[in-house]
């Protein structure tokens, strides 16, 4: 993975974490992280 990956990633996860208001929030965010991180690593 890229420095420039890794970097947004975090930076997105932070976002997530920050934006969700509820637990399920918390879910949905780290979820949509994984798959970020999943999608990045096909490429």
């Amino acid at each position: 993975m890229s420095k420039f990956t890794a970097m947004f990633v975090l930076i997105l996860s932070l976002f997530a974490v920050t934006a969700c208001n509820t637990i399920e929030g918390v879910g949905r965010d780290v979820e949509s992280v994984g798959d970020t991180v999943a999608d990045e690593a096909e490429n």
